[in-house]
């Protein structure tokens, strides 16, 4: 089991009852704009279970709900490559706007990167945040991520075309 902690911010495994709490906080267009298009907007009981069902427990995944002060605040999660990017791991995030502006996350990628590079054989970890995204950049950058480029017009959210920032962290930098 799973239980990673750092001060008031603790990842864990999901339990049942963290559905409905998952559909109150998902369930919110300023969460959904910022993630990719099978995260879906409106957010339902049934798609929480449906993630709880599939997502949360896939072998190539270390998904983890993220508490604050014990109570469920959002997920987090490493989604390693395969074939030739079997040492890299695409790092994903949402936190409930009830969380935002606390530090949550910023302690969260920590503990999730420190995880990931100590238990799950990866050496990089990366992220693609959307531009209007500025507060998702500032975590990335606190949590010592580099900014490596930007994907122009690589993002379609919407109907309209974005860019994407891709940051990194390297293992041991």
């Amino acid at each position: 089991m799973i239980r990673l902690t750092n001060e008031n911010v603790t990842l864990r495994e999901f339990t049942p009852d963290d559905k409905y709490r998952l559909v109150e906080l998902a369930n919110n267009p300023k969460i959904s704009i910022n993630l990719r298009d099978g995260f879906p907007n409106p957010y339902t009981i049934s798609d929480a279970e449906s993630f709880l069902e599939k997502y949360a427990k896939l072998d190539s995944s270390q998904i983890l709900a993220i508490e604050y002060n014990g109570v469920y605040a959002g997920n987090i999660g490493l989604h390693k490559g395969m074939d030739v990017y079997r040492k890299s791991a695409e790092l994903g995030y949402f936190l409930g706007e009830p969380f935002w502006n606390l530090g949550i996350m910023t302690k969260a990628v920590n503990l999730i990167c420190d995880f990931g590079f100590k238990s799950m054989d990866i050496v990089r970890i990366h992220a693609g945040i959307f531009e209007y995204n500025p507060a998702s950049m500032r975590v990335l950058e606190k949590c010592g991520f580099k900014r490596e480029g930007i994907f122009e017009k690589s993002v379609i959210k919407n109907g309209a075309f974005f860019n994407e920032i891709r940051y990194a962290k390297i293992k041991n930098e």
